[in-house]
């Protein structure tokens, strides 16, 4: 064994390298970064593969990459920073920021077209909105007539060809909701209907409340909505699955970065790059503060609060929630202010701890920051579906195996 460095035998940490390697090899992703950090230190990290594979472009430490639901965190932290300065409650009823969601009702029975509802019970709060227990749904999940309501109002995978982020809200509180607020957990546009609050709260579009309050303070210089023009020769292409699972560029992909998005969707609007998204982990890490003088985000108890399990009753997702696809496995997991949450480390069957926290996006980025052993990790990657392969999983354990102190 090497001698090791904060705690990670360093030769152990090159089995990450062998092993997404292949990955690579065989096709399957185009390319991939990784960085780990310990204490607010450095520790590893490797760019390896094509960030471009048509153009034999290299991944390099700046690549900007899409990372879609690592998007959530964000717009979670917006949330509670209104909540901090006094704007905005997490008992507050969403209905009194966005109206129409007064008009709301639960399905109970039917198809998409002729759905039995029934009157809201429980009033839908913001709360409910950061845990994903609202009773929203999402288009792609394609496990409920709901799901399809969705699909037929204009919306492929959380965004729409037309609506801005208000208009998209105005849509989703014109259908049905898949239960009583608080009864279940789903995976959801909870987080964009967030995103909408933090516009109405604080009178800036979500674009600006980011860059100004988060992404500056921060020193997050690569991160946005849309990458400009220092960030476009950068990007990382996007690619997907064929029938063999061999990665194939998503060409449509390419022509959506280079446009403005009308709908600012704080579920999974971002591009970002592995530095920056660990300087937003080591401020979660740090209980509200990153690195430098004045970058102090949240309280420490207000982070604290937000990476605990707010389920039910101490629930977790397995019992909670609906067996469906979201960006982390559910056993052992409960869910925090925007943030999936370990509850049972055993229960995981996946080396880890509990008290982490962590999310992924849909095109296999992924991050988990473990307060117990000081630990923040980013993997960045752009295959879509994140299903296609168990790549956080897989991750998980090799840094763990990793840690020998």
């Amino acid at each position: 064994m090497t001698q090791p460095t904060h705690g990670f035998d360093l030769s152990r940490l090159q089995r990450i390298d062998s092993h997404f390697n292949r990955y690579v090899s065989r096709d399957q992703i185009s390319g991939w970064s990784c960085a780990i950090h310990r204490h607010g230190d450095p520790v590893w990290q490797s760019c390896q593969g094509l960030r471009d594979r048509e153009a034999g472009l290299a991944v390099e430490a700046d690549t900007v990459f899409r990372i879609y639901s690592m998007t959530k965190p964000v717009t979670s932290v917006a949330v509670m920073m209104l909540v901090e300065s006094g704007e905005l409650a997490l008992t507050d009823a969403v209905a009194d920021i966005i109206p129409a969601f007064a008009e709301q009702r639960v399905y109970r029975a039917g198809s998409q077209h002729a759905p039995a509802t029934e009157p809201v019970t429980s009033t839908m709060q913001i709360w409910h909105l950061l845990t994903h227990t609202a009773g929203l749904t999402y288009d792609f999940l394609c496990a409920h007539p709901v799901d399809a309501m969705y699909r037929e109002a204009g919306f492929n995978w959380g965004a729409h060809p037309s609506a801005d982020l208000a208009e998209a809200c105005e849509l989703w509180a014109s259908m049905p909701l898949l239960f009583q607020p608080g009864h279940e957990w789903n995976y959801s546009v909870a987080t964009d209907v967030l995103g909408r609050v933090v516009e109405v709260v604080s009178g800036q579009t979500l674009d600006r409340f980011f860059e100004q309050r988060i992404f500056a303070p921060l020193g997050m210089v690569d991160t946005a909505f849309q990458p400009g023009e220092q960030q476009l020769p950068r990007l990382a292409a996007l690619y997907g699955p064929d029938h063999d699972k061999r990665a194939v560029r998503n060409t449509a992909a390419d022509e959506r970065a280079r446009t403005a998005p009308r709908l600012l969707s704080g579920g999974g609007g971002l591009y970002s790059t592995l530095a920056d998204y660990q300087r937003f982990c080591h401020m979660l890490l740090n209980r509200g503060e990153g690195k430098g003088e004045g970058q102090r985000l949240l309280g420490s108890r207000t982070v604290d609060r937000m990476l605990r399990n707010h389920l039910p009753d101490g629930r977790t997702l397995i019992g909670f929630g609906r067996p469906l696809f979201s960006e982390t496995a559910h056993a052992g997991m409960g869910f925090g202010l925007g943030f999936s949450v370990v509850v049972d480390d055993v229960a995981t069957h996946t080396l880890c701890s509990a008290g982490e926290a962590a999310w992924g996006g849909a095109a296999s980025t992924g991050f988990w920051i473990d307060p117990k052993e000081g630990l923040s990790v980013v993997f960045m990657t752009q295959l879509l579906p994140s299903s296609t392969w168990p790549l956080r999983t897989e991750l998980r354990n090799l840094v763990y195996q990793a840690l020998v102190d």
